[in-house]
């Protein structure tokens, strides 16, 4: 039986290696902000849901788009005219809708008033950004994520309108190519991603590209 570490009061994670086959590295510690950017800076995210503790995961493969991979199709780019895209507008209600849809495999969602109180802290400081598109002055979709260095931790996304949260995430791909990004971390396989270009890659590899573009 594998022992899942427990995180107590120290700023550090176990090493990746030790993850289990789903991803699971270690449980407990906090939601700082000191935390939060340690774990994306090694690659780390948190996953839980309400009535866990906080649960700490590098997947392995890994599930990222390089933004010259993007595949804008046609009907995209139509529809691209239809919206009007924000960015860092309404961050906190982005994280709310986003907070609305359970991911896959979940009953809830891991959104929690907690999560959203952490990734608010990071959004003042300046590391935690929303994607939006709007439609007649109404919020219709968007995305919000982590950007440290130069690279784009994708969180999680939302649309109340077709199309919508495709939208966000194209010009959010087209706005990072021209300051220089080459990947977006999208942390575990979806379908909706990988009819946009999204693919795995090794945990590995992964780490080697954060290490060239966190620090470059």
């Amino acid at each position: 039986m594998i022992q899942i570490p427990y995180i107590r009061h120290e700023l550090s994670f176990p090493p990746l290696d030790s993850a289990t086959q789903e991803g699971l590295l270690a449980y407990g510690g906090d939601l700082s902000p000191n935390r939060l950017l340690l774990a994306y800076r090694s690659g780390i995210f948190p996953w839980y849901n309400v009535n866990d503790p906080i649960l700490w995961w590098s997947p392995n493969p890994r599930f990222v788009l390089f933004t010259d991979e993007f595949i804008l199709r046609k009907s995209l780019k139509k529809r691209m005219k239809h919206f009007e895209v924000r960015y860092d507008t309404a961050f906190t209600q982005v994280m709310q809708e986003c907070g609305k849809i359970p991911r896959e495999g979940q009953d809830g969602s891991w959104i929690i008033p907690e999560i959203i109180e952490a990734y608010s802290v990071l959004h003042d400081m300046g590391y935690a950004h929303s994607v939006e598109a709007w439609q007649d002055g109404e919020l219709v979709g968007g995305l919000y994520g982590v950007c440290i260095g130069k690279v784009f931790f994708g969180e999680s996304m939302f649309a109340k309108v077709s199309d919508a949260s495709k939208v966000a995430f194209a010009h959010l791909v087209e706005r990072l190519k021209k300051d220089g990004f080459n990947m977006i971390d999208c942390q575990v396989r979806s379908e909706h991603l990988t009819s946009l270009g999204a693919r795995e890659i090794s945990r590995k590899n992964f780490i080697e590209y954060l290490k060239v573009d966190i620090y470059k």
